[in-house]
């Protein structure tokens, strides 16, 4: 189930979420310490709420039965929708999440009239790229 974030107490699921995951997953590729800094930065609940609030962002929260598994951050723009972030805790990853997770928003930005998703990735985040790729996305280049 996918659900759209709309208030303070499922943004602080978001925080708790993106605290675990991107601890686990991120930690090897870039550090500690600018894991903690890019979490303050940019998924606390202040930066979340006004990216939600003033930068048109929709947040969404991957649940299973019960449990919170991942989530989703997007930005609707001109005609494009920008994935900003799409987690998953490791534990659920190989599961089918992030490919009904991928559908979902296809079917979000065929509903707002945007006719691509486009989206960055860590260079060295290889097993992400990859998983991009066999499931048709192209890789267009590097940014610094």
């Amino acid at each position: 189930m996918i659900i759209e974030v709309s208030n303070e107490d499922q943004i602080k699921i978001v925080v708790s979420l993106a605290r675990e995951i991107w601890s686990e997953h991120f930690i090897p590729i870039i550090g500690k310490e600018q894991v903690n800094y890019m979490l303050n930065k940019f998924q606390s609940k202040r930066a979340i709420a006004d990216q939600i609030d003033s930068q048109g962002f929709l947040y969404f929260l991957i649940k299973e039965e019960e449990n919170f598994i991942g989530y989703i951050g997007v930005q609707p723009r001109e005609n494009e929708l920008l994935l900003s972030k799409i987690y998953i805790k490791s534990s659920d990853r190989g599961k089918g999440y992030g490919k009904r997770a991928l559908q979902f928003l296809k079917n979000l930005a065929k509903g707002k009239g945007l006719n691509k998703i486009t989206l960055l990735v860590h260079k060295d985040n290889n097993n992400t790229i990859k998983v991009y790729e066999k499931l048709g996305y192209e890789n267009l280049g590097s940014i610094v």
